[in-house]
Parts: C-alpha cells; sequence; structure tokens
C-alpha cells in the first residue's frame, strides 16, 4: 500500500500548476478573433486600394484625354488638359437647350475619401482599445489567475484528504465528515465566484462592445451608401464636355465653345470602388454576429469548472440576461483559453467522468482525484 500511496502523492503533486509569471499578463488577447479579422480588412482594403490607386496616378501621368481642335499647339493641347482636369464640369444642354453643368469633383478626391473611409474604420478600434482594454485586461488577468489557483488549491485539498483519510481510523467517519463538510460549502472559493457575480451587473464593457459594432456598422453602411452615390451620379460618365473659355481665353474667337474630354482612370475607379463595396457589403453581416454574440451565455467554459468543489454559477442559475459584462469576459477567456491552463486538464478529467460507467460516483474533481489517489474503490454513497 505504501507504493500506491506513493504514486498517488507523486500523481497529484505533478497535477500542481507552475506559476505562469509575468508571460501571461504579455500574451492575453484583448480582440476577438472576428473582430481582429474585420479591423484588417475594414482599415486595410481601402489603404490598399488608394496605394493601388495614386500608383496608377503616378505612373501614367495625365489622368485625362481631351481632344483639342487641329489648329492647338501642342501646349495649348497640354493648357487644354490641365484647364478640364482642374474644373471637371461636363456642360450639357437639356431638352429646352438651357445650359446645364455637372461637376465631377467626386472623381478628383475620390482617393482621399479611401483615406478617410480607413480612418473612419478605425476609429471603433480606437474606442474598444481606450475605452475598454485597460478594465477588460485587469479582468481577464484576474479571473483566469483565481480559475488556475483554484485548480491548484483542489489539488491541494486532495492531498490533505489523502492525509487525514490515512491517518483516520474509522474510514466511514471520514467520508461523513467530507459530506458534511461538502454541504456546508466549507470548499467554496468565495472570492472568484463572487467577483464573477458582480459582473453580471456593470454594464460597461457590454455596452462600450456594442457601441463599437454600431459604429462599424454605421461606417461600412455610409460607405457603401456613398459608393452607390457615386455610381449613379458619375461613375457611368467616362466622357464629358469641357469649357476652355475662361480667363484670357475668354475673348478668342478660334476656341470652340467645348471640347469633348475623356477620363483615362475611370475604370481603374470603377474597379476599386466595385471591390470596396462588395466587401463591405459581405462584412455587414459579421458584424451583426459579432453583436448577437452577446444575446447568449458561452456555457462551455463554466461547466468545466463546475467540476472544482462549489463553483457553481450555472447549477443555481446565476447567469440571467446574457447583456453585461460577464458575458463579454467568458467571450474573451474563450479566446484567451491557451493561457488557461487548469482547462485543458479539467477538460480531460470531465471527458474520463462522462466515459465513466458510474458517474453518479464520480461529481466533482475531487472525487475524481481522490479515486485515483485509491482512497476507496468506490464513494459511499
Amino acid at each position: 500500500m505504501s507504493l500506491s500511496h506513493t504514486a498517488a502523492e507523486y500523481m497529484l503533486s505533478d497535477a500542481l500548476l507552475p506559476d505562469p509569471g509575468s508571460a501571461r499578463a504579455k500574451g492575453l488577447r484583448l480582440e476577438l478573433p472576428s473582430d481582429r479579422l474585420l479591423k484588417f480588412v475594414t482599415v486595410g482594403l481601402p489603404l490598399c486600394l488608394v496605394s493601388l490607386a495614386f500608383a496608377r496616378e503616378f505612373s501614367a501621368g495625365s489622368q485625362i484625354s481631351c481632344f483639342s481642335p487641329t489648329n492647338f499647339t501642342g501646349k495649348q493641347s497640354a493648357y487644354a488638359d490641365t484647364a478640364c482636369w482642374d474644373s471637371l464640369i461636363h456642360h450639357s444642354f437639356d431638352a429646352e437647350g438651357h445650359a446645364v453643368t455637372k461637376s465631377l469633383w467626386a472623381l478628383k478626391v475620390f482617393p482621399y475619401s479611401l483615406l478617410v473611409v480607413a480612418v473612419l474604420m478605425y476609429l471603433p478600434y480606437l474606442l474598444w482599445r481606450y475605452a475598454a482594454t485597460p478594465a477588460l485586461h485587469s479582468d481577464l488577468l484576474f479571473i483566469i489567475d483565481e480559475l488556475d489557483k483554484s485548480y491548484n488549491r483542489s489539488v491541494r485539498l486532495v492531498q490533505h484528504m489523502r492525509k487525514v483519510q490515512q491517518a483516520s481510523a474509522e474510514p466511514e467517519r471520514f467520508w461523513e465528515e467530507y459530506e458534511r463538510a461538502r454541504q456546508e460549502r466549507y470548499f467554496e472559493f468565495p472570492l472568484l465566484e463572487r467577483y464573477l457575480t458582480c459582473k453580471q451587473h456593470t454594464h460597461a464593457l457590454v455596452f462600450i462592445y456594442i457601441l463599437r459594432n454600431l459604429l462599424l456598422l454605421l461606417f461600412l453602411a455610409a460607405t457603401c451608401l456613398y459608393l452607390v452615390f457615386l455610381h449613379l451620379n458619375i461613375f457611368f460618365q467616362d466622357e464629358f464636355s469641357c469649357s476652355i473659355k475662361t480667363g484670357l481665353l475668354q475673348a478668342e474667337p478660334h476656341i470652340p465653345p467645348l471640347i469633348p474630354c475623356k477620363l483615362v482612370f475611370f475604370s481603374i475607379f470603377q474597379l476599386i470602388s466595385l471591390s470596396l463595396g462588395s466587401v463591405y457589403i459581405l462584412l455587414i453581416p459579421v458584424v451583426i454576429y459579432n453583436a448577437l454574440q452577446l444575446c447568449q451565455w458561452d456555457k462551455g467554459l463554466l461547466s468545466v469548472y463546475e467540476m472544482l468543489p462549489a463553483f457553481d454559477l450555472l447549477s443555481r442559475r446565476m447567469l440571467t440576461c446574457p447583456l453585461n459584462d460577464l458575458n463579454v469576459i467568458l467571450l474573451f477567456l474563450r479566446a484567451n483559453i491557451s493561457k488557461l491552463t487548469s482547462f485543458s486538464r479539467l477538460n480531460a478529467v470531465s471527458a474520463l467522468r462522462e466515459a465513466t460507467a458510474n458517474k453518479e460516483d464520480i461529481d466533482t474533481v475531487i472525487d475524481f482525484m481522490t479515486l485515483l489517489a485509491g482512497l476507496e474503490i468506490t464513494k459511499p454513497k
């Protein structure tokens, strides 16, 4: 028996988690994977398209080609191109013969408007980073640390129970004391459970998270509407009539009133706007899904930790409306599951418990470890 007791002691000693030190604080993820993907696409895509537009502008030279009269010299043709590009006003006549002008300046500022779109898409991330990240970081550090400490306390409690049981002359008396201690909740760890309960009554994190997604949804919709407006009003007019009879040329009789011009970069801007609009439309359901995650609880993580003694946040039905800070914290705990070392071990114990024939004999991690320690072949009911 001494050999089995020594083996059980070594097993329980190995089950203790090491102290993570300061590495845990540096590696916490303070953005959900879907939010990080949204930030990368919504901010990076317009910046990439802007660089393509500017590269096209600098490599191609003139962005406009005007059909000047044949009697124009080279300098006069270059002047006509420059004047029409600076004005970008389409001159036409309505059905009654009245002159009508239409400004095409949105084409000139289109690359710069994409820069504005990228800045707007970055604002929700800045809001989350400076308004919610500090509090979320401290919450995650405390909760992850306490969950791992609760696991270690359970293991140390099992070690102590082994020593008490070995020293006990009456095994049945030991199990009676153990059951009474469980009923009177002597094994509970109230600090963590009460902290999580308090987080159900705060709404700062959930408010900022919903506001972030609403702002992102608003900016996505506004960008799509802006691109639709450009396509309906401007992006189908690659040719326009330009007037260069202004300034010193206004009184020149040999200059025609209007000359036709064509936008060289028109197809590039159409392709850029269609690509950006299509991607943003596809991202709108992703943003809505991120916001709707808060409408239901992620009970998988806490249910595993209910194997710890007297940790029954779910079984006592303390989880009420999911729109609170605790639900946000649970989402980020799931994203930082690699930092939660005790979860993988408890998850393995949970799988073993589900595969056990007599499931009623193993209902906490202490019971399971007690059986492994060789205290009893079957736990008295």
